[in-house]
């Protein structure tokens, strides 16, 4: 929660052969409907031409030569054309829209399903904010290459080229004079958009930091509150709220200046029409007719001239989001390797470490030559100081990480062969600070196993002692707990974390301070839940309650990332090192507690 405002980070280039790479496949999952929206496209194209095509006729011919008769096929031809225009871009924009629709969901699935399947090291360096970003917002630009965006990039283009073939027929000084014009606006409109592109994809960044920061605010606001911290977050939240607002002001203020730069050019078009056609149809090489219909087809060509440079910075712009997918699906995945190893036996649960060495950063070793051999079934207990490893040890159990020297076994096989889903299919867990979904305590609990009947369920909750708390909600076991568990205590949601575990029947358990948040009544309540949940399988146990572990198979003492001492409890006392010291000190401390509570408490100075 630190309250610095993050430093902006170079925009890197798109890959376009990357991008292009996604777009490709794209385009061929939807070839499909993009075919259908492109024939219903022209046709409403074509059509559309009809009604400004009928006014010369309508000036020349009718009014003009006054030949009546002519007045009601020509009306229903440029109606009828008019309805058909209507009909297929209304089915276009159905079949299309709907495709862009689908392909957006696709996407954002894939995406998701992909990004779940990263290792662990991405999350710890990504923010959440620009995670969902990357699910969420990066796959809108999907709309513009199989939705109406590059098919209305086709359309204009298409009628533009019709638009500008008539207006030669018409008049070809006038027309010459009129490109001049549409040139100069369109080489403004690439140069403004050339200049506004960066700031639309500043955009998407700020949003996911702005993002990202609200999400930890939320999800923190206890800590937030107890610090007093709100008025903090509120300056670093405004400070990412004016870098948003300074952004949108700036492509407002863009898109303002083309839009009056526009407006300006439309009448100066306006004037040389009056003027050179005035003087054509004085001359007779133009008739009245030929000028209003000239007028109607300026307009035809000039609306998607504009309209191409708008969706050319769409496209580039979903080509941009489409290179950041790829970013993503590019990233290998856990389980990618699985496919070329052999699926694992029956695990007994036997973890061995061999000269484990591990790092997070290059050149600041966490675990130095670690060795250990936890036979199956036996509890394996680590003690030690804060940050001297020992969670750095469960973590590479669980292989969330990897060693950079050494190899870790579980029944004499390397973990890194193993396939890690169905390894850790066989892990069950309770940390420190259990993380609980927004359902209820029955969800909760069979998230481990999600065919389990609700009486397994029950089951697990009677032995983890979460029966005697649920019995008192209204709901019971479907009492709904919110977001992160955050209606029940500390102790009952370890509580439904145990039962969480018991359900799971791991082979190997790890237990990281799993009764710390329990009060000693309740501590006593499941430690024969934890007893019975450990019988017949390894278990690791992170504890600095002493008390909790005497009775485990085997004790590692860890400090400064590596083993100081092993044995059994009885055997460590015997040595009169440090597991002795923390004992004895810990068991100084409660006892001085008990007889004098309260008294020596002195506040740090900060």
């Amino acid at each position: 929660m630190s309250p610095s405002k993050p430093e902006p980070a170079a925009k890197p280039k798109v890959d376009l052969a990357r991008a292009w790479r996604e777009a490709r496949t794209l385009l061929h999952q939807h070839r499909a409907s993009l075919a259908l929206g492109l024939f219903l496209m022209l046709i409403s194209r074509l059509a559309g031409l009809a009604l400004p095509a009928s006014t010369k006729y309508l000036i020349d011919e009718v009014i003009g030569k006054h030949n009546g008769h002519l007045l009601l096929p020509l009306a229903l031809g440029a109606g009828g054309a008019t309805l058909l225009q209507a009909l297929t871009s209304y089915a276009n924009s159905q079949v299309v829209s709907v495709a862009a629709q689908r392909a957006i969901m696709a996407m954002r699935q894939r995406v998701q399903d992909h990004i779940l399947r990263l290792p662990i090291r991405y999350f710890d360096s990504t923010k959440s904010g620009v995670v969902i970003s990357r699910v969420m917002n990066d796959a809108e630009g999907v709309r513009n290459l199989v939705g109406t965006g590059i098919l209305q990039l086709v359309g204009g283009a298409l009628t533009a080229v019709i638009s500008l073939a008539v207006l030669f027929w018409l008049n070809w000084k006038l027309t010459l004079a009129t490109i001049l014009f549409l040139s100069a606006f369109g080489g403004a409109m690439a140069l403004a958009f050339r200049r506004l592109r960066p700031l639309f994809r500043q955009r998407s960044e700020i949003t996911a930091d702005i993002t990202g920061r609200l999400t930890e605010s939320v999800g923190g606001i206890r800590i937030l509150k107890v610090y007093v911290a709100e008025a903090r977050e509120r300056k670093i939240f405004a400070e990412g709220s004016e870098r948003l607002f300074r952004n949108v002001a700036g492509t407002i203020s863009g898109t303002s200046a083309i839009t009056a730069f526009g407006t300006a050019v439309v009448g100066a078009l306006g004037v040389l029409i009056m003027i050179i056609g005035g003087q054509a149809i004085l001359a007779g090489s133009m008739t009245l007719g030929d000028l209003i219909m000239y007028t109607f087809f300026v307009g035809i060509m000039a609306a998607p001239v504009v309209q191409i440079a708008n969706i050319g910075t769409q496209v580039s712009e979903a080509f941009a989001g489409l290179d950041r997918v790829r970013e993503i699906l590019d990233m290998p995945t856990e389980d990618q390797e699985d496919e070329s190893r052999e699926p694992l036996p029956a695990v007994e649960g036997a973890v061995a470490f061999r000269n484990v060495h591990f790092a997070y950063e290059e050149g600041r070793p966490v675990l130095k030559g670690i060795s250990f051999e936890a036979p199956a079934g036996s509890t394996v207990a680590l003690v030690g100081s804060s940050g001297s490893g020992k969670s750095t040890i469960i973590s590479l159990v669980m292989a969330f990480n990897h060693p950079q020297q050494g190899r870790i076994f579980v029944d004499g096989k390397g973990i890194d062969g193993l396939r890690l889903r169905e390894y850790r299919a066989k892990l069950g867990v309770v940390m420190q600070d259990n993380f609980l979904f927004d359902g209820t305590v029955a969800d909760n609990i069979g998230f481990a196993k999600p065919e389990a009947t609700r009486a397994e369920i029950e089951a697990a909750g009677r032995i983890a002692h979460v029966h005697e708390f649920a019995d008192r909600f209204e709901q019971g076991y479907d009492t709904v707990v919110g977001e992160r568990g955050v209606k029940l205590s500390g102790g009952q949601r370890q509580r439904v974390a145990i039962a969480r575990a018991i359900l799971a029947d791991p082979r190997i358990l790890l237990l990281d301070e799993a009764t710390s948040s329990l009060d000693s009544e309740s501590e006593a309540l499941i430690r024969d839940g934890l007893r019975k949940l450990r019988a017949g399988r390894t278990t690791f146990v992170i504890a600095h309650r002493l008390s909790t572990i005497e009775s485990a198979d085997q004790i590692l003492v860890v400090e400064q990332g590596g083993i100081l001492e092993r044995g059994t409890h009885r055997e460590l006392l015997a040595l009169n090192g440090r597991y002795k010291q923390l004992h004895d000190h810990q068991h100084g401390v409660e006892m001085d507690q008990f007889i004098n509570p309260g008294e020596d408490f002195t506040a740090p100075t900060v």
